[in-house]
């Protein structure tokens, strides 16, 4: 059946209504209480202390878009909200809820003054720059860092199969929050050491994310700066770090790295690069990082001149799943 142009611009507004319910049923646990078998709405009230009306018209919206599958008696779980659970091996759970949180919602509120200013919205939503917003709320912080983990897992998978480590024993892994990159590269290369480089929030989540993985005795986790200093290592990772920042900022990150290299080394960045065309998710992240931090997606031609501007030169470009790819300089 052909959408009408009225229904395909009527799915785009809807949009905040849709990301709303789907945090709204990560809240309520929805992928967890139907995982052993279906429910009724009136039990997971009961099990959430949530309103049994609201409930119950809460699981008939994620019903109407696929996230759960109407029963014999009550509602089933559903591959799509499988995806929600916390214990799914590349859970969306906390990327659900920290998309839809204050510290990146009220910035997208102003994305129409933020594409007339050109400048980040930030400030006007929540009274501070984005990272001084998530040390002043410790807890979103930490939302934060898992929401980046957890979207960051198939990338992080793919990156690491493709990387070369000869000759490196150390990884710096830059404004890694948790630490999964380094993590991961510990588990395919046991003769690695890792060292995370993060803010102070992010500390308790990569000690803990080591703990479980069984790394901890080859990993480190530092809360520190990378404008200021970066632990010196054989091998740098910048993990959608620099789409966070501006130019300038950005060669001043870069710099600081090319500083802390260790004889041989090189930096790796995995990052979005725009495409000539650029389709899917590529464009409309460019517009997020503008709203909220002022920042944008690259080409890698935009790459190729912050690399030269601090002294750094690409030695390689791995293709990972579009949009992403490994940039190595050195």
């Amino acid at each position: 059946m052909t959408v009408s142009p009225y229904e395909t611009v009527m799915g785009f507004l809807v949009g905040p209504w849709l990301a709303q319910t789907v945090r709204a049923a990560v809240d309520l646990s929805l992928a967890e209480h139907l995982a052993d078998g279906p429910r009724t709405a009136a039990e997971i009230a009961e099990a959430e202390n949530s309103d049994p009306d609201a409930t119950a018209r809460l699981l008939r919206a994620c019903a109407a878009i696929g996230l759960v599958a109407y029963a014999e008696k009550g509602f089933a779980t559903t591959p799509a909200l499988a995806v929600l659970h916390r214990d799914a091996p590349m859970s969306l759970r906390d990327m659900a809820a920290a998309q839809s949180s204050p510290c990146m919602w009220l910035s997208w509120a102003r994305i129409p003054e933020a594409i007339r200013s050109g400048e980040e919205q930030t400030r006007q939503a929540l009274g501070m720059p984005f990272f001084d917003y998530l040390a002043a709320h410790p807890d979103e912080g930490a939302l934060f860092g898992a929401a980046m983990t957890s979207m960051s897992a198939p990338v992080i998978s793919e990156a690491v199969a493709v990387l070369d480590v000869t000759g490196a024993r150390t990884v710096v892994d830059v404004g890694g929050a948790h630490g999964s990159f380094a993590l991961a590269l510990l588990a395919r290369h046991p003769d690695l050491r890792a060292t995370v480089l993060d803010l102070p929030h992010a500390m308790a989540g990569a000690r803990a994310a080591a703990d479980e993985a069984g790394l901890s005795s080859r990993f480190t986790a530092v809360a520190g700066d990378f404008f200021t200093a970066v632990p010196d290592g054989d091998i740098l990772l910048l993990k959608t770090v620099l789409h966070d920042w501006s130019d300038d900022d950005c060669v001043r990150i870069l710099t600081t790295c090319r500083d802390a290299l260790r004889p041989g080394g090189r930096i790796v960045i995995t990052e979005i690069v725009i495409a000539d065309r650029p389709s899917g998710i590529a464009p409309l992240m460019d517009i997020a990082m503008l709203a909220m931090t002022g920042s944008r997606e690259r080409t890698l031609a935009e790459f190729d001149d912050l690399l030269s501007r601090a002294g750094l030169r690409r030695s390689a470009v791995l293709d990972l799943q579009p949009p992403y790819a490994v940039i190595v300089a050195s």
